[in-house]
């Protein structure tokens, strides 16, 4: 395993969390000199709170932990793309570098409906998809299939 595959098994565990709450599975880890400052999964339902995604609550507690609200220097690992409002965040909070399991075709700020980290912002992170991709896929797909009664097992 991997250093990214290891930090990415780190927010898969978070997402998992987020699952046993019947929230959608999505986790999210900050790591900075090899420790992990900040994490957060989804809440949104948990909290009754539109912005409560795993990338903005991961981003809140790692700031709070560095007592700064500049990130730079920081990796964000996440199971799931960001959609536009979590890459807003991640831009505003200097992260260096992103990187995501699954893609998400039709919300994804990075590399799906829209490429934010493309645009010439002045600090904007370097970024790889794909990262454990299969695993964060098959949490979601099973979580989803789960939520419509379906038995992922017998439809394959």
């Amino acid at each position: 395993m991997n250093l990214h595959e290891k930090w990415m098994s780190e927010a898969l565990a978070e997402a998992g969390l987020a699952a046993e709450k019947g929230e959608v599975p999505v986790g999210c880890v900050i790591v900075k000199d090899g420790a992990v400052i900040g994490r957060g999964h989804n809440l949104r339902e948990t909290d009754r709170r539109a912005i409560a995604h795993g990338e903005v609550l991961a981003i809140e507690n790692a700031c709070r932990t560095l007592g700064s609200w500049r990130l730079d220097g920081c990796d964000l690992y996440v199971t799931l793309e960001p959609c536009t409002m979590c890459a807003g965040a991640i831009l505003q909070s200097r992260i260096s570098r992103v990187f995501y399991g699954a893609a998400d075709p039709g919300e994804g700020a990075v590399c799906g409906i829209a490429r934010l980290f493309d645009l010439p912002y002045k600090n904007r992170p370097d970024y790889e998809g794909g990262v454990l991709a299969a695993e964060c896929q098959a949490l979601l797909d099973g979580f989803f299939s789960e939520k419509r009664g379906k038995n992922p097992a017998k439809s394959r």
